[in-house]
């Protein structure tokens, strides 16, 4: 008989005793909450314990919180195929933190990994090849961030002078506009009263 959500609690509590912080159900999934010096051991007991067998890396993620010291919540997702149970384990960390890689326990968080410091900046240690995989390799900053401007820094175009794609900065054709919602049969603000000006006009 496979085991219920809150046998999984249950059991990684004993047996992560000194590890966990905070656990809770929510939606049928266990959340745990653990420090960053615990996170290689944590993973590999929740895939290697005949119990528990998280054997699948769903995903890896973060949650950005400028305005806390530790600004970053890292986010690991596990899957267990023969107990079907989601466990989701949060770590709080800063912006100068290494966190350990766990590419020797799922080779699948090769490239989960490589995306979060693309898109976070958050360094891996011991990652085999951290690089960025989603921007190109010369990009500046990390979009993922909250401090990181809308628009970006830069924008990239294919200019026929030099036969090659360049990086400018940003450039905006337009003014920022603020548009109303209004039904398109009668128009919108803006149109209705340019439209009346006109007629005020050929009186």
């Amino acid at each position: 008989m496979s085991m219920t959500v809150y046998d999984l609690e249950r059991t990684v509590n004993s047996s992560l005793t000194t590890t966990v912080k905070i656990s809770k159900i929510n939606f049928g999934q266990l959340f745990i909450e653990i420090d960053i010096e615990a996170l290689y051991s944590t993973i590999l007991y929740l895939k290697t314990n005949n119990k528990c067998r998280f054997k699948q890396l769903i995903d890896i993620t973060a949650v950005d919180y400028p305005e806390k010291e530790k600004r970053f919540k890292l986010v690991y997702l596990l899957l267990s195929h023969e107990n079907n149970l989601r466990i989701l384990i949060n770590i709080n960390i800063d912006e100068k933190t290494h966190v350990p890689s766990i590419t020797k326990i799922f080779p699948s968080a090769n490239w989960m990994e490589r995306e979060v410091f693309d898109m976070y900046g958050i360094s891996f240690k011991n990652h085999p090849d951290l690089r960025r995989i989603l921007t190109d390799y010369g990009f500046k900053g990390y979009p993922l961030r909250k401090d990181f401007p809308l628009t970006g820094h830069t924008e990239v175009r294919y200019s026929e002078e030099h036969k090659k794609v360049v990086y400018e900065p940003v450039k905006l054709d337009q003014e920022y506009r603020n548009f109303d919602f209004e039904s398109p049969w009668e128009g919108t603000k803006y149109i209705m009263e340019e439209t009346k000006g006109n007629k005020d006009k050929d009186k």
